[in-house]
């Protein structure tokens, strides 16, 4: 499995834009959980966000928190998940990249954390409660193990912060979309093509959008932009939770397929 900063490469060179699909831990299940890192890793991921499922998620809206609290309910906890990915990325190409709270990684230690994840194959980090003025010790104990660690920029962030983000973030900047929480939204806000010409102004970092990206239109709308990778979360996280589990994976094969093929069109689905 590569690096996601060598993935990033690879998809210029080729001209694509990434597909980062999102999805729960342990939601409905562990087992159906590396079932679908498999599935969209064959159909069109080029990374895949692996959410850890927490109990005070402040970044997450309705769908994903009802989706960790699932989880949660099945008994499904961060050892769980570092030893499901453990076995998981052996067979998987796409990059893992962990989105998970500050407080796990705190409750465990960031060293201990940080080698347990390296051990499980994790590419990368999103942490999204996670201070910049408080990141540097974690980017480089994480840089140590070969994580890299994505900051997030929002539509509000003051230039100047934009370009400290910038400079700190490994792998891609992450450009949220909205101001408030996940969720799937019925259109994606222009500013959000502003913001990406203010990041491409200080960076040649990768930037990849997120939150309320939920359809092919959205995500060809953000990729035509300028994005260099797209996130969909919650699109993702319905699509499993309100169908059983071979259903839901049939459905997300499908729909990560039409999402990829929307972002590549003359490209297709990597083979």
């Amino acid at each position: 499995m590569t690096s996601i900063s060598e993935q990033f490469e690879y998809l210029r060179t080729k001209n694509q834009c990434a597909l980062m699909p999102f999805i729960t831990a342990g939601d409905p299940d562990l087992e159906t959980t590396a079932e679908a890192l498999k599935i969209l890793d064959a159909n069109g991921a080029d990374f895949i966000e692996l959410g850890v499922p927490y109990s005070d998620p402040l970044a997450d809206g309705p769908v994903i928190q009802a989706a960790a609290t699932r989880a949660l309910k099945g008994g499904t906890r961060l050892a769980h998940v570092l030893e499901m990915a453990q076995t998981a990325t052996k067979s998987v190409r796409s990059p893992i990249i962990l989105f998970i709270y500050y407080n796990p990684i705190l409750n465990l230690g960031i060293q201990q954390f940080l080698k347990r994840a390296a051990d499980s194959g994790i590419k990368g980090l999103i942490v999204p409660d996670l201070p910049l003025e408080e990141a540097d010790n974690l980017l480089k104990s994480a840089d140590a193990v070969g994580i890299e660690v994505t900051l997030l920029v929002t539509p509000n962030t003051p230039k100047q912060r934009i370009e400290a983000i910038a400079r700190q973030s490994r792998g891609f900047i992450y450009l949220v979309s909205v101001t408030g929480v996940t969720g799937v939204r019925s259109q994606i806000q222009t500013r959000v093509k502003d913001v990406l010409k203010e990041i491409r102004s200080v960076t040649n970092k990768p930037i990849a959008v997120g939150f309320g990206i939920s359809t092919p239109e959205q995500a060809h709308q953000v990729q035509d932009w300028g994005a260099d990778g797209v996130v969909v979360g919650s699109a993702f996280v319905q699509r499993l939770g309100e169908n059983t589990p071979n259903q839901g994976l049939r459905v997300i094969k499908d729909f990560c397929t039409d999402l990829k093929a929307a972002i590549t069109p003359t490209a297709g689905i990597r083979k």
